[in-house]
């Protein structure tokens, strides 16, 4: 169908920061809320939906270790890149009382820690922002408030009492895209993630870095997570300029496969905007 109109699905609840995301880079697509990252990807890799938006790092709380972890399944892709402004409010209900505790995700808390410390209010861990915003609204919590974003308090009709909340201003989050199969082709502006994993010995990683180096390709993210079957040994997640159909990644991919016990091409995308 020509005009299918895209299903995103996103982890979270409407007015998540996932969905406007989506919204950012897709304005005429649907998105799919769901509860879990698993049943994101899964949906995905079972044809339920076309696409997902997945956050993988915060520019001020770090990596989101979920979602590295869920990349290492088969029949998933990088198809593309987002960068999300976030903005975060203290939403209320209307009738609030004087507030003692804040839910909402845990990067969110760690984004706003100073200002719920100087506020004196307990954080309470919840699996996402807007669903936060749901959960003191459906409970009638008055003691209660929530972080999240203007959108959110909108959506569930919300009093906010005070906007740009976050430690620091200059906060965004990056979004992978992804899908079943690969999607973007080389537009001159590219970054391309893959994983890896080597063997427990001196100068192995050194070896790696050292292909890179040698095309002048310019690394952008290394990050490393426990393989989770032996002990200390580790998956390392590379994001570098260029697209995997350029020649000298090529020659890098191929003189890099041959030095790994495990390696996997994520994608190649078209980078985003911030």
């Amino acid at each position: 169908m020509i005009n299918k109109r895209l299903r995103i699905a996103f982890q979270g609840e409407k007015g998540a920061y996932s969905e406007m995301a989506i919204i950012l880079k897709f304005p005429k697509s649907t998105a799919i809320p769901l509860k879990s990252f698993h049943d994101v990807f899964e949906t995905v890799i079972n044809d339920i939906n076309d696409l997902a938006v997945v956050p993988i790092e915060n520019s001020i709380e770090g990596s989101v270790n979920e979602t590295y972890d869920l990349l290492l399944q088969d029949q998933i892709n990088v198809s593309g890149e987002i960068f999300q402004k976030i903005n975060h409010c203290l939403i209320v209900n209307r009738d609030y009382k004087k507030i003692i505790n804040v839910y909402s995700h845990p990067q969110a808390l760690g984004q706003c820690r100073n200002y719920i410390e100087s506020k004196k209010l307990e954080p309470i861990p919840m699996y996402d922002t807007a669903g936060a915003v749901k959960f003191i609204k459906e409970n009638n919590m008055i003691r209660s408030a929530a972080i999240a974003s203007r959108r959110a308090a909108e959506i569930y009709e919300m009093e906010i009492l005070e906007e740009g909340i976050e430690d620091k201003k200059n906060n965004f989050t990056r979004f992978f895209v992804l899908s079943k199969h690969p999607l973007a082709k080389a537009s001159g502006r590219d970054r391309t993630s893959i994983i890896f994993a080597l063997e427990h010995k001196p100068g192995s990683l050194y070896n790696i870095l050292k292909e890179f180096s040698h095309q002048n390709i310019n690394l952008t993210r290394i990050e490393s997570r426990p393989t989770k079957e032996t002990p200390w040994e580790y998956y390392f997640y590379v994001d570098f300029d260029g697209h995997h159909n350029d020649e000298k990644v090529i020659l890098t991919i191929d003189r890099i496969k041959i030095q790994t016990k495990f390696f996997k091409l994520l994608g190649s995308y078209q980078k985003g905007i911030f």
